[in-house]
Parts: structure tokens; C-alpha cells; sequence
């Protein structure tokens, strides 16, 4: 099988199995299936986990013994919750503080 051939078919497969698992849960429970209490839980709880996991995951190589000090992680962070409690937009609060912290990182704490 030469190179293009499988490239396409690889494609093609990832497309089918991205489709399925975007409609699968439509199809599954439709209107008048009500849905069942633990995928009604999850919903509820597992955004904030996911979002505790990621901040937890951010913060497990920041040096806190060393120059720095963690100055700019905890900068941008502040500066993400300012700005999420201020304007209430998830999107432009992760946007402003990634180029705050990148800004930092390699223009003030060299």
C-alpha cells in the first residue's frame, strides 16, 4: 500500500470514527428518552474537575524555590481570574492570560 493510499484511508477512518462519536449520544438518547441520573451527575461535576486537573497539571513543574518564584504562573493566574470575574468570558480570560504568561516568561523573567 503506498504512502498516499494510506494517508487517505487513515483520513477517512479518523472522519467515521469523529462522526460516530458525535451523533452516537443523539441517537442514543433522544427527546423522549430521559436521561439517566449518573450522566446527568457527570455533567454537573465533571467540567470543574476538568478545569481543577488542568490547573493542577499547569502548576506541576513551576519551581518555587528558585528565581523566579513562580512570579509569572501566579501573575497570569490572578490575571485569569481578574479577568473571568470581570468580563465572565472563559475564552478571552484563558487568551489574555496565555499571552501575559508567555509575555513574561520571556520577556521579563529571562
Amino acid at each position: 500500500m503506498n504512502h498516499t493510499l494510506y494517508s487517505l484511508l487513515l483520513i477517512a477512518v479518523i472522519g467515521c470514527e469523529t462522526a460516530l462519536i458525535r451523533f452516537l449520544p443523539f441517537a442514543v438518547f433522544r427527546k423522549e428518552n430521559k436521561m439517566p441520573k449518573a450522566l446527568d451527575y457527570l455533567g454537573s461535576v465533571l467540567p470543574g474537575a476538568i478545569m481543577g486537573m488542568l490547573v493542577i497539571y499547569c502548576f506541576k513543574s513551576t519551581v518555587i524555590t528558585a528565581w523566579p518564584f513562580a512570579l509569572p504562573e501566579l501573575i497570569a493566574t490572578a490575571a485569569v481570574v481578574g479577568l473571568y470575574l470581570w468580563k465572565r468570558n472563559t475564552l478571552i480570560s484563558i487568551g489574555i492570560g496565555t499571552v501575559l504568561y508567555m509575555g513574561l516568561v520571556q520577556l521579563v523573567f529571562v
